[in-house]
């Protein structure tokens, strides 16, 4: 399992500029915080190290989106979890750490999804299987890396991931029984940025 500040080095030889290396790495951080917060609490018999690990670099992909002038490349937005996946088996790094990047989209895009909706990705499916994938993938949906970054209340995400499916409303509820709400006051004070 790499360290926290292997991890780090990674993200800063990956990232295209300071700007999105701060922001990327910024939120896999905060992700990171809320996911140890609920494994606290709701972990029993998860692996804190490979949470951990996972948190922070779940979206390393996205760095492979942004273009030579630092823009991002918001179209093909939903790729930057197969990016990432491969980014981390090209850095050597094991299959259970790349699934956390292919994973943690939405609360998960099945073989299904990609079809209907037609997505610019390669038809497979991807859902979060394990338990530690589970919660990496739900404390994702709680920071939002918008300009500026928010979190994000259970409520509001709820609300919204509804015009991606009755089943996405569905598998969330599902998430905040198996692992709670977390308590996100202290982190967006500490981040200082709001709660939406």
């Amino acid at each position: 399992m790499p360290t926290d500040e292997q991890i780090r080095a990674l993200h800063e030889r990956v990232a295209p500029t300071p700007e999105a290396f701060r922001l990327v790495w910024t939120h896999c951080r905060i992700v990171c915080e809320v996911a140890e917060r609920l494994l606290a609490r709701h972990g029993a018999g998860l692996d804190v190290a490979l949470v951990r690990a996972g948190s922070l670099l779940h979206d390393i992909g996205v760095y492979r989106l942004y273009d030579p002038a630092g823009r991002l490349d918001e179209e093909n937005y939903i790729r930057h979890g197969v990016l990432g996946h491969a980014l981390l088996r090209d850095a050597g790094l094991p299959e259970s750490l790349g699934r956390f990047c292919s994973r943690h989209t939405g609360v998960g895009i099945s073989r299904e999804d990609v079809l209907r909706q037609r997505l610019p990705l390669p038809v497979a499916d991807y859902t979060a299987t394990t338990g530690e994938e589970q919660l990496v993938m739900y404390a994702d949906k709680f920071h939002t890396k918008t300009t500026p970054p928010t979190f994000v209340s259970a409520a509001s995400y709820a609300a919204g991931v509804g015009r991606f499916g009755a089943d996405k409303v569905v598998r969330f509820a599902a998430l905040v029984e198996r692992f709670g709400e977390p308590d996100l006051r202290a982190l967006a004070r500490a981040h200082r940025q709001p709660i939406v």
